[in-house]
């Protein structure tokens, strides 16, 4: 399955149904009087975070989205049917955006969330509802109102505990395939990795999700290389593992670039709690892994771990670092959601 983070649709909800003119009309009956029903609501168009979904593929092949018109009203009083709705079914993480793309309409964080994104339009009045002690038969009913269209952008941000950062061939995926049953692709180039993929890494029996995402490089906030925009599927993670690889001549220079990098993206991400390690030191003798932790400490200002995801080397450390900062996390909001049981009490 092929994976899409973004796509435009054009949604329509569907209108309301008019009104009917009649009249009794029975045996025995002389005056029967009107007896037009009221048209049906049109039907709504609704949004809705569902499980087993990772990517918005769907919407590349289908981007129109109307809801039915109400059923029209009958005589004997009979009110039309509500059109039927139309639910966009994304994956939760899916965030809703107005046509400008910059206007958030909704946030879809965990699944079984639903939002109203356009409401069908009311069934318009028979008429009966027109009937006076002066117009004891009028011959007008209401036409239905329309519904609501405009343009949307869905845009998906991957639900990770941990993210994977770096520059392109840092053993990211290496490190995702080696700790979690995911399969991504690994090749000796840089850009191997072109979209984020999810792994679930388990450690003294806890389970935690990882998400990596294609490598950086200087200038990528600025469309440079794969550019930035997938840095969007780590802003929900709750720590982020940043590698850098042995193989860099300079791993204090490698450092500094994706964190300026992070730093030019904002939406918080230089503020993350984040695990240094240097990653490949399989390739290195024992004097080369000195002196390139050494330099990469300096950057840091911290002891960076020693990983290889090909050895094992480091690996289980590595994780043990990543679920303590997560466990922190989801305790801390944990607490928080009691407390805010509590103020509603």
């Amino acid at each position: 399955m092929k994976f899409l983070d973004q796509a435009k649709v054009y949604i329509r909800s569907g209108d309301g149904g008019a009104g009917a003119v009649s009249f009794r009309r029975e045996k025995f009956i002389e005056f029967g009087g009107p007896d037009g029903g009221d048209g049906g609501r049109g039907g709504d168009v609704w949004v809705e975070a569902v499980d087993g979904l990772n990517t918005l593929i769907d919407y590349r092949y289908q981007q129109h989205f109307k809801a039915k018109t109400g059923v029209h009203g009958m005589g004997r009083n009979r009110t039309g049917a509500k059109g039927a709705d139309v639910v966009l079914k994304v994956p939760a993480g899916t965030q809703v955006y107005a046509e400008d793309n910059e206007t958030l309409i909704c946030d879809l964080t965990e699944v079984g969330q639903r939002f109203l994104l356009a409401k069908g339009g009311n069934g318009g009045f028979g008429n009966q509802h027109f009937k006076t002690a002066t117009n004891q038969a009028p011959r007008r009913a209401n036409p239905g109102l329309p519904g609501q269209e405009l343009n949307i952008w869905l845009r998906l941000k991957l639900i990770a505990d941990a993210g994977l950062v770096g520059l392109p061939n840092a053993g990211k995926s290496t490190f995702l395939a080696a700790v979690t049953a995911a399969k991504p692709k690994i090749a000796d180039y840089p850009f191997t990795t072109l979209y984020p993929g999810l792994g679930v890494a388990r450690i003294d029996a806890r389970e935690f999700v990882i998400a990596d995402i294609p490598g950086l490089i200087e200038g990528a906030h600025e469309g440079v290389g794969i550019g930035d925009r997938f840095l969007g599927h780590v802003e929900r993670t709750r720590v982020l593992l940043h590698l850098v690889s042995a193989q860099e001549e300079d791993p204090a220079k490698a450092y500094a670039t994706v964190r300026s990098e992070l730093q030019a993206y904002g939406q918080g991400l230089a503020e993350k709690p984040e695990i240094v390690a240097l990653s490949q030191v399989d390739t290195l003798d024992e004097e080369a892994r000195r002196e390139k932790a050494a330099a990469l400490k300096k950057a840091c200002g911290r002891a960076p771990l020693l990983l290889s995801a090909v050895s094992g080397e480091g690996v289980e450390t590595a994780l043990r670092a990543l679920i303590s900062v997560v466990q922190e996390a989801r305790e801390q909001a944990a607490e928080a959601d009691v407390t805010d049981e509590r103020w509603k009490a």
